[in-house]
């Protein structure tokens, strides 16, 4: 065996040339790996001995990508054009051998590999797309030759880690070996191929797929078509298409030109800017700056949950999905069977789209028990409680749970918006007491705030932090405060979408530019979704806002066909005649002149405020890091990926822009708008949420 260097080493087994590659955790494509693989094909090829050369890794898996770590900074060592050249101009068959999995990079060095065996458990995939990129080393232009412009299309454009079973029956591996026997199976293969005299197979030189797709531009029109909605506002996928379409009518070293070109554009763009940020605060949010790593934690066998409506039935199953047994509790009989009843529906309605089978559902709901008393609680290891928003109930619940529930459990409350330390003060055990906070709808959304109290101990807080990530969530660790952070943050731009509409601006035209900006709807179409009429009451309502104007004629949102909108039959939304009336009407009792308002004044005072409170949330140590802060608007509130959350995208405009139109704002409509000391201090600085 020769050592190449410190992560590669070739070693000779009859008359083939093995190359080993070790560089954990994941043999991403560093210097060293790429020099491991340049040099190692070239002394495999200088030596004599050998025939043909299999290109293997050690560890957990095959090469998966490109090493992050190195983005941005300046290149060393061979490229990775150079790693690839080296194996695809070999005059001996090198033949790639798959374990784990070979994504973006990965799969691109095994696209150069003469052949490709895998083990039935590996995957393969381009996923780049999902940080706003495309695959920059021939992916695009590689791929299609070998699984046709169809299934490239589809890659490239979802990311998606393909089975190697589902990769042999599109070509992308030539043979399946035995699962645990990867080097064997390739050895085998490897001398087939010489015994069968097979040729030097290069993916660059296939061109019937990509012929077969020239001349019919329909496919990549009925493809942008397929995926428009889901890809909405985002570069990284038409570019990926972009690619594939010179793969089909571009010789390959033009299409490489143009894959090139397009990389290039991306990568020093902001989206994928963003998109790379939130990979990593997503990895960042679990590290807790005062709850070490190997803080103890508490056994959660067992929940129960209070509360049998959407948002209850929501978070029961989330830990019935992860095979947690659950108890639901709820006051009366009726409710108790409708909560059960719709989690089943849920699960049945999932089976039937097939997503699991009918037994799954029974083995969910196997371990689901309903009970109509909190003494039903007395065992469990985690309570979440999830009854009306108000903190007498709330404080009368957790003054009962404390006499019932055994020492030890983790007492939580669902709560929205209301203080955590008051409600733990109704308990004997504060330090027990959290706040973990779902979104609605709770079994669907990813976002799980875990809000520390002043006395919540480090085991506990350590635990929900572990219990979010076993029901699959991303969790965000954040403090006592009304709204905590989203909902703080929310209410920003809430207080200004309403005010914007009294001074000339239309629901409609808030609502377009913020769904222009990126969000799945804006504030006003969301009002119609969730009903206007929540928290509403006929006998208490006193026409006071816009919102009680309508739900008194009976516009209570989609549910009733009208609301801010009007709804058809199939809940399209159009402009309300009706609502602008009542608008220009109530604007007028109140002496509000109304003026053009344009769409860069909504997105300023929209956004920026919400900058604004994310820079106070830091301040005052409500949040550990803005990145934080951003993984929360990303996955609790819509806010569009490829634009990296609030702080980052004030980071992106300028905190000086920000903090210069906050002061205008302050002067021009008052204290609303006063800004943050810390968003003052950092441009005093010269420095962004980033410096932190």
């Amino acid at each position: 065996m020769t050592a190449i260097n410190a992560v590669a080493d070739l070693s000779v087994e009859g008359d083939i040339g093995v190359l080993t590659l070790n560089s954990p955790p994941v043999n991403a494509l560093s210097a060293d790996v790429r020099e491991g693989i340049a040099n190692g094909i070239a002394q495999a090829v200088a030596n004599d001995a050998i025939k043909a050369i299999v290109l293997i890794c050690d560890g957990r898996t095959f090469i998966a990508g490109a090493d992050i770590t190195e983005f941005g900074k300046a290149p060393k060592g061979p490229s990775l054009q150079d790693a690839q050249n080296a194996i695809e101009n070999a005059p001996k068959p090198v033949i790639a051998a798959i374990h784990g999995t070979a994504l973006g990079g990965g799969l691109e060095v095994a696209l150069t590999c003469h052949y490709r065996v895998a083990v039935p458990s590996a995957k393969c995939g381009l996923p780049e797309v999902n940080l706003g990129l495309l695959p920059g080393a021939g992916g695009t232009q590689r791929l299609p030759r070998i699984v046709g412009p169809e299934k490239a299309l589809e890659m490239v454009t979802s990311g998606t880690h393909v089975p190697a079973r589902k990769c042999l029956e599109m070509g992308l591996v030539d043979e399946l070996v035995e699962e645990g026997k990867l080097r064997e199976g390739a050895l085998a293969f490897a001398k087939k191929v010489l015994a069968e005299k097979r040729p030097l197979k290069k993916v660059r030189d296939l061109n019937d797929k990509v012929e077969a797709a020239r001349g019919k531009p329909e496919i990549f029109a009925a493809f942008r078509k397929s995926i428009a909605r889901k890809t909405r506002g985002f570069l990284a996928p038409e570019y990926n298409i972009q690619c594939i379409e010179a793969a089909v009518n571009q010789p390959f070293d033009e299409g490489l030109k143009t894959e090139r070109k397009l990389f290039m554009e991306l990568m020093t763009g902001s989206q994928s800017a963003a998109q790379r940020y939130v990979f990593f605060a997503e990895r960042q949010v679990w590290k807790l700056a005062d709850v070490p790593a190997d803080t103890p934690t508490i056994p959660i066998n067992k929940v129960g949950v209070i509360g049998a409506g959407t948002m209850g039935g929501g978070i029961s199953m989330n830990f019935l999905n992860a095979g947690i047994p659950v108890t639901i509790v709820e006051m009366k009989q009726e409710a108790l069977d409708r909560g059960i009843a719709t989690i089943r529906k849920n699960y049945e309605n999932s089976a039937k789209k097939g997503r699991f089978s009918m037994e799954e559902v029974e083995k969910r709901m196997g371990l689901l028990t309903g009970a109509l008393s909190l003494d039903a609680l007395a065992d469990v290891d985690l309570v979440i409680e999830a009854v009306y928003e108000n903190m007498d109930v709330k404080k009368d619940v957790f003054g009962k749970l404390d006499k019932i529930v055994k020492q030890g459990a983790i007492l939580a409350s669902n709560t929205s918006y209301l203080n955590i330390d008051e409600i733990a003060s109704a308990t004997k055990r504060p330090e027990f007491v959290i706040g973990l906070h779902f979104f609605s709808p709770a079994n669907v959304m990813r976002l799980l705030e875990v809000v520390r109290a002043d006395h919540t101990s480090k085991p506990v807080i350590a635990t929900s932090m572990q219990i979010a990530k076993k029901i699959g969530k991303i969790a965000a660790l954040v403090g006592v405060c009304p709204g905590f952070v989203g909902n703080r943050m929310l209410s920003q731009r809430q207080r200004e979408a309403q005010k914007l509409i009294l001074e000339g601006a239309m629901p409609w035209d808030v609502d377009r530019v913020l769904y222009d900006f990126g969000f799945p709807m804006g504030p006003f179409a969301m009002s119609d979704l969730a009903g206007l009429d929540l928290g509403w009451s006929k006998e208490t309502s006193t026409s006071s806002t816009i919102r009680e104007r309508l739900c008194e004629i009976d516009r209570r949102g989609q549910k009733t066909g009208a609301g801010f909108y009007d709804y058809d039959e199939n809940r399209n939304a159009s402009p309300s005649p009706v609502t602008e009336k009542i608008i220009k009407e109530f604007a007028a009792e109140k002496g509000i002149n109304s003026r053009q308002i344009s769409d860069q004044e909504i997105i300023e005072r929209c956004i920026y405020p919400m900058i604004n409170e994310g820079a106070k949330i830091l301040e005052e140590g409500k949040a550990q890091r803005a990145s934080d802060i951003d993984i929360v608007w990303i996955n609790g509130y819509g806010w569009p990926v490829y634009r990296g959350g609030p702080m980052f995208y004030g980071d992106l405009i300028g905190l000086d822009k920000v903090l210069a139109k906050m002061k205008e704002f302050q002067a021009q409509m008052g204290d609303d708008f006063k800004p943050a000391a810390l968003l003052e201090k950092l441009v005093a600085e010269g420095k962004g949420f980033k410096d932190l």
